[in-house]
């Protein structure tokens, strides 16, 4: 069923059995050691009695083209897809799905940890671990080669907000720019004033409807059900003045960060916009209200990552509210 010999300047584990298919299944890999090889050798036998293995001939290649044209076409396509081609080009192309294990996850995990943060790696992993589920769907393998994997640590919520005098300066600088930069200055305003994101600040004018003051945003992997998002009165005023923007959502958000690195801001991003929107807002309206206008299901989600007022600036403001009233004078 299994051998190890030895190979060069290490050991070659060798394993031959039948699956739970009845096919045979061969896997060879080669050591430096040999308590290495004997090792493996008894693991894949284990996980070719329980099914881990399949004889299928399916690529990662193939299940990837696959997932981007039945999944990634109702979602966010354009970063899935950078976000794929980046799976094949670390995993092959041609690499056959049964050749993916838990190991090949770990030391991609591990490489992908060297270069980015923890939060990214983990949103990544949703994506890559979710063309797996579906090519055990499709019936093209049979375990996901994430179990047993344990990813990192996200990173903590941010709590960066815009505050006005930053505001101020992208705005003017944006307006002193070409055509572009002024459309990225009018977007990042938009978003600020509507809790959007930047791609869909750049889609709103498209699908406005003034009359209704709500945008009705295309399907997306965060608007599943076209939800109209409700506009506040200067959000509204924004959007009836802008025309349909020329600069796409990809490009605006590489001038707004080389923008914000010109004129020295580094501690706040376009994403943060949306957060400062809700915070603001906050104060206006109440919790579900919020949660409407955002699209949040999940309040915790809103209150943990996207509400960030700080409890001294709470009580602050509640102090500031609940100032004793003067006695009034007496009557006569």
């Amino acid at each position: 069923m299994s051998s190890v010999l030895p190979h060069g300047k290490g050991y070659r584990a060798f394993v031959s059995m039948k699956g739970p298919d009845g096919k045979t299944i061969s896997k060879s890999k080669v050591w430096p050691k040999k308590r290495e090889a004997e090792l493996w050798a008894s693991d894949m036998e284990r996980d070719i009695r329980n099914g881990r293995y399949t004889n299928s001939s399916k690529t990662f290649g193939e299940a990837v083209t696959k997932y981007k044209a039945k999944v990634s076409i109702n979602k966010s396509l354009v970063w899935e897809t950078r976000r794929l081609d980046a799976f094949l080009e670390y995993f092959g192309e041609s690499s056959r799905l049964s050749d993916i294990t838990k190991g090949t996850i770990s030391e991609w995990i591990d490489d992908r940890m060297e270069t980015v943060s923890g939060s990214t790696v983990v949103r990544e992993a949703g994506l890559l671990r979710n063309v797996f589920y579906k090519a055990i769907e499709w019936e093209w393998m049979e375990v996901n080669p994430f179990k047993g994997v344990e990813l990192p640590d996200e990173n903590p919520a941010r709590h960066q907000r815009w505050g006005w005098r930053n505001i101020r300066k992208i705005l003017r600088h944006c307006e002193a720019g070409g055509p572009k930069t002024q459309e990225v200055g009018k977007a990042f305003h938009i978003a600020l004033r509507t809790g959007m994101r930047l791609a869909e600040a750049v889609q709103a004018p498209l699908y406005l409807d003034a009359a209704k003051a709500v945008v009705i945003l295309p399907k997306s992997k965060t608007n599943k059900g076209r939800e109209p998002v409700p506009l506040t009165p200067q959000g509204l005023r924004l959007l009836v003045k802008q025309p349909p923007f020329v600069v796409n959502p990809n490009e605006a958000s590489t001038m707004f960060s080389e923008l914000r690195q010109e004129i020295l801001i580094n501690d706040v991003t376009f994403r943060d916009t949306r957060a400062t929107a809700l915070t603001f807002l906050a104060r206006k309206v109440d919790v579900m209200t919020l949660a409407r206008i955002s699209r949040h299901r999940d309040l915790n989600m809103l209150l943990n990552t996207y509400y960030r007022e700080s409890a001294e600036e709470v009580s602050a403001r509640l102090a500031k509210s609940m100032k004793p009233k003067p006695p009034e004078p007496p009557t006569t």
